[in-house]
């Protein structure tokens, strides 16, 4: 499945693969879960619960305001999945989510006040789950910056078009969105799902985003298990300068792991992309899974230490800017 109306750039690629249902599903190691499993996962004791109780870390914030109105080029962790990133003047959002969730704490503040991100062009939405989409950061974001599109996957639109009134591109895999000719913004596979309910399981579609502009590429692997996505992008896109990937909510490992990756695998997936600079994110901000929030940068901390980590591994503060 394919929006008509974009370019596809995979020579030879078919379409995102959907079911016999019509629900999307992945290119290799299909999501297959169940209410049991979920009801286990939410039952069955945490091997590392003690360890968790004793975790006093917290992820560091730096309240510093100047990167809004610095023309430079940049990267900006905002907390969990969300990046503020300047590219030749062009301003994007990644996964705006400013506030809670429906069901748990925010543990770290917002480096910024939301109302101050202005003059935004793009704000793009790797999937439906809530730590992602959020309702109410799209409408503020709406709100203030009219001008904006909203680029997401397949079918998402539908969802998003109840919330705001500014333009909204859709996309399946290796499909790039419409934008003026000196950027290129293209959707790509992950491993993943998506709801918003129990009822409403892979209706909309999952992934990444590869942002090309002014001789930069910066990879955004949003929510995703391991799998061969990782190399394929790695080869088609040669030259990826920032690769952001996610490291967190990854135990228990035979629950999460077909939708999330541990640092380990993380790192494996950086290597695969070919990535210059390995920025890793989705931990720190909602704890979402069993694994002590203070341990996905202590592996990655370890790894660099021994020398297993290729190229470059930036740990970013909340706020702080990774000038590009």
């Amino acid at each position: 499945m394919s929006n008509p109306d974009l370019k596809v750039v995979l020579p030879g690629w078919p379409g995102t693969p959907v079911d016999q249902d019509g629900l999307f599903i992945n290119q290799e190691h299909p999501m297959v879960g169940s209410i049991w499993e979920v009801l286990k996962f939410m039952t069955e004791r945490n091997p590392q619960r003690e360890i968790k109780k004793k975790d006093t870390w917290r992820i560091s914030v730096l309240k510093d305001e100047v990167w809004l109105n610095d023309p430079a080029d940049k990267i900006v962790w905002l907390g969990h999945a969300s990046f503020f990133i300047q590219l030749a003047g062009t301003r994007i959002l990644i996964d705006p989510v400013f506030g809670k969730l429906p069901v748990g704490r925010r543990y770290s503040e917002l480096p910024v006040d939301p109302h101050k991100l202005l003059n935004i062009d793009y704000i793009l939405v790797s999937h439906a789950h809530y730590d992602h989409c959020d309702k109410k950061s799209l409408i503020l974001l709406a709100a203030a910056n009219p001008k904006a599109q909203v680029f997401c996957g397949l079918k998402l639109n539908k969802l998003i078009q109840k919330w705001v009134g500014i333009p909204i591109q859709a996309a399946g895999w290796y499909q790039q969105y419409e934008t003026p000719a000196d950027i290129r913004i293209t959707f790509l596979p992950s491993r993943h799902w998506a709801s918003r309910s129990f009822f409403d399981a892979n209706e909309t579609l999952w992934g990444g985003f590869m942002i090309q502009k002014s001789g930069k590429c910066i990879y955004y692997s949003g929510d995703s298990g391991s799998g061969s996505h990782f190399n394929d992008i790695g080869v088609f896109f040669p030259g990826i300068d920032v690769a952001l990937i996610g490291v967190g909510a990854y135990a228990p490992a035979w629950f999460m792991s077909r939708n999330h990756q541990d640092p380990f695998q993380a790192v494996e997936a950086f290597h695969a992309t070919g990535g210059r600079i390995f920025i890793p994110f989705h931990y720190g901000t909602f704890d979402a899974a069993d694994e002590p929030m203070s341990e996905p940068e202590q592996i990655l901390n370890k790894l660099r230490a021994e020398g297993k980590i290729n190229n470059e591994l930036k740990i970013l503060r909340l706020g702080e800017t990774f000038p590009l």
